[in-house]
């Protein structure tokens, strides 16, 4: 029953989307475009250094297309549902809306995470999987449906990492004036998920592995579509870290919230 309750409402958080977004079209239809010219740049960039060589690592180009789509579709499923929701708690507990949050008979944490959809993520997703699809078909490839299955599930981890770390940060906006800063520097870090996990070496791969883990969320989905996990421990471990990453930013958003004293004191 309690399931169902959340899942109205989270159509009710839908609805109100759909009536924003048409309410401002152009808006809605310039950033789609802004997002597929930024993504139509990155494999322009990776089709110019190709002409000067043909592996980045052990990576061929078809290969790294393959990786960026597998990245950016990740990247806009967590925007689409995700990104919205938690640049904005600094400056609903700067504004006071957060007290008002407070006092409504649903989770906290679900209404902050999940109030506003952005719809042209969803959008811009699809052009992704189009470009998957394409570098897939280049590559002859041919995933099992047990493939297809693994990579929605090793992206559903990927997106659940995404939000926790990014939830810790907004966090912060408790302690700060505001956190919006903190919260797009960790975006812009999403850049390190384009390029091969095989091109790190070192403490710049094992900062990026283990403490923020930008080189598994989209290496390992894209690695289990072109057969190149040599050991499932890559799975086991974004499995782990998403699970841990989400207890960790559970323990935070509580902590946060305890020290939280309402914007009228």
């Amino acid at each position: 029953m309690n399931l169902r309750r959340y899942f109205s409402i989270y159509l009710a958080f839908w609805k109100n989307s759909i009536v924003r977004e048409m309410s401002f079209k152009t808006n809605f239809l310039l950033w789609i475009l802004v997002e597929m010219l930024w993504f139509a740049l990155q494999l322009g960039f990776i089709a110019v250094i190709y002409q000067h060589t043909d592996r980045i690592a052990t990576w061929t180009k078809w290969e790294v297309i393959l990786l960026i789509g597998v990245s950016h579709f990740i990247q806009q499923i967590f925007t689409a549902i995700f990104l919205t929701n938690c640049t904005q708690l600094s400056e609903s507990i700067r504004t006071g809306k957060l007290d008002f949050m407070l006092l409504l008979p649903i989770n906290t944490r679900f209404l902050i995470s999940f109030r506003q959809v952005d719809l042209g993520g969803f959008v811009n997703a699809t052009s992704a999987v189009a470009v998957i699809s394409y570098a897939a078909w280049h590559l002859q490839l041919n995933p099992s449906a047990a493939q297809v299955f693994g990579f929605l599930f090793l992206a559903l981890c990927s997106i659940g990492i995404h939000y926790s770390l990014m939830l810790m940060l907004a966090s912060t906006g408790f302690w700060t004036v505001r956190a919006q800063g903190i919260v797009w520097g960790y975006y812009n870090l999403f850049n390190i998920a384009r390029i091969p996990d095989a091109a790190f070496h070192g403490f710049f791969k094992a900062f990026f592995t283990f403490a923020i883990p930008m080189l598994l969320v989209a290496n390992v989905p894209a690695k289990l579509l072109i057969e190149r996990l040599d050991h499932p421990f890559e799975m086991l471990l974004l499995f782990g870290l998403s699970l841990i990453c989400f207890f960790v930013s559970e323990s935070v958003w509580r902590f946060s919230l305890r020290r939280y004293t309402s914007a009228s004191s």
